[in-house]
């Protein structure tokens, strides 16, 4: 950024009061390697963050889940070992949370707004969580930021209410935001219901089959229900009138007997083609274009057991992208990797050091086995078993086997940008989705953001914001610029 901003209010610091040299890249391993536990800043950033609220989540408050079953329809052993897609008919139990991320625990679903889709399978190597959204790409890339994101969508400190020039601010400082602001604004911004909406890993994660060969992969989860949204009005209405439409609906779904199903997909890349892909695979704020990696169904989820106590099953149920499995494994992505430590830390916080042990997190094909015991709410279940490793009273022992493949990394430590790479920058993906979008949908994109925009008081922050939009299309920005002068003018 080239502008000048007003810091004297001195540097920005730690809690303890040393200053902050960087705060827009975690220190990785190298440029486009995995990040360091000894960045303190991140580590500070998120762990604070995540004891922000209590007791609902920070984000993704609102939410409503269902049991249901995973099965394997395609052989994918030559890109995985994962035990639970080995074979083609294979099932495996699941329990999937969607949610909002900004509303709190009270709040409407019919809202514009990210949708969690968070997916929990049951797998006789443990459980394997899959943490994702409805869009397969986010708002930031570095994890660093997160904090900073998500203090614009809440309440503002002052206020006591959520601010268009917070928001605007941010993005408009974030360009990276740009594809992400544009998938929410568009239709797919307010899902009908959590049936008629697509899921997403969003994530880039790693498979490695019995031959040690590495794969890249991301899931889609397209509804086999159809998409359907709802405009800006329609979901007013919806909001006042049913606060708890999205829950309802799917509750009531699975009484029926008309249970949700998605197709599930993946993109598989050779490892060795990442490095010269023409956008960073790793990179959350792009996707993988099709053409480049089609598609490849694997599998069906279909949701068919409604849980019997929302508290206990969906309140209390906890995932974490650091639970793998064998044959899957996480990917230098700088969102994955703070997000490996941030979600157990807040499920720690929030749920307790033994959240894991309640019905709905722990393994219900295998069992737990470590030496890890006591704290709040520990049943005793180990009963005199030795608590360490190794022993030899007959306590489990290590397989010296890796879950995944280990990633090459290779330079200094230090604060770097994520790599861009041949065709990378802020804003190409986010013109490729407004020309995929029919004449009406860009009537209602540029509808729905004027109407936020023209909230901002301040002229330099929504031009600002515009000015990402114009780089994306000259037309999106052309048509949002007039958009927000009409508003801004009554």
């Amino acid at each position: 950024m080239s502008e000048q901003f007003d810091n004297t209010a001195g540097p920005l610091t730690t809690e303890s009061g040393a200053p902050i040299s960087n705060n827009n890249q975690s220190e990785a391993a190298g440029v486009g390697g995995p990040l360091l536990v000894q960045d303190q800043v991140l580590l500070e950033k998120l762990a604070h963050f995540n004891r922000e609220r209590i007791p609902e989540r920070v984000v993704h408050a609102r939410g409503a889940g269902a049991y249901g079953t995973f099965t394997v329809t395609a052989d994918v052993t030559k890109y995985t070992r994962a035990d639970f897609l080995s074979q083609v008919g294979k099932e495996t139990e699941t329990f999937l949370r969607f949610s909002t991320v900004a509303g709190n625990l009270g709040a409407a679903d019919a809202v514009r707004d990210p949708r969690g889709f968070a997916l929990k399978f049951y797998t006789e190597d443990g459980n394997y969580d899959l943490v994702g959204n409805n869009t397969p790409v986010f708002f930031i890339r570095d994890a660093i930021k997160f904090p900073d994101f998500i203090h614009t969508q809440k309440r503002d400190p002052y206020s006591g209410s959520q601010e268009a020039d917070n928001v605007w601010d941010f993005w408009g400082l974030s360009p990276e935001s740009t594809h992400q602001v544009t998938w929410l604004f568009g239709d797919r911004g307010i899902p009908a219901s959590y049936r008629h909406m697509d899921g997403f890993g969003s994530h880039t994660y790693q498979w490695v089959n019995e031959a040690g060969e590495q794969f890249w992969v991301k899931y889609h989860f397209k509804t086999d229900q159809g998409i359907k949204t709802l405009t800006s009005e329609e979901a007013d209405v919806l909001a006042g009138a049913d606060p708890d439409s999205h829950q309802r609906d799917l509750r009531e779904s699975i009484e029926r007997g008309e249970f949700p199903s998605w197709t599930v997909q993946v993109q598989i890349m050779p490892a060795a083609e990442a490095a010269s892909y023409r956008f960073n695979p790793f990179d959350l704020t792009k996707v993988w274009l099709n053409a480049d990696y089609p598609r490849i169904t694997i599998g069906k989820l279909e949701l068919n057991r409604n849980p019997e106590n929302i508290f206990a099953e969906v309140e209390q149920s906890i995932f974490s992208p650091a639970h793998f499995v064998p044959g899957i494994g996480p990917s230098p992505d700088k969102m994955l990797q703070g997000r490996l430590f941030a979600y157990g830390d807040a499920h720690r916080y929030r749920v307790g050091a033994n959240a894991d042990h309640l019905p709905v997190n722990r393994p219900h094909a295998t069992e737990a086995r470590n030496g890890n015991r006591d704290g709040y709410y520990y049943d005793g279940r180990h009963g005199g078993q030795k608590n360490y490793e190794p022993n030899s009273f007959g306590g489990p022992n290590e397989t010296g086997r890796p879950l995944w493949a280990p990633v090459q990394v290779n330079g200094p430590t230090g604060e770097w940008e994520t790599p861009k790479h041949a065709e990378d920058n802020d804003f190409v993906q986010a013109g490729y989705l407004y020309n995929l979008m029919t004449e009406p949908e860009k009537e209602r994109l540029i509808a729905n953001l004027a109407g936020f925009i023209a909230k901002v008081s301040r002229e330099d922050i929504a031009q600002r914001a515009i000015a990402n939009f114009a780089r994306a299309d000259e037309d999106y920005g052309k048509r949002l610029t007039v958009a927000v002068a009409e508003l801004r003018a009554k």
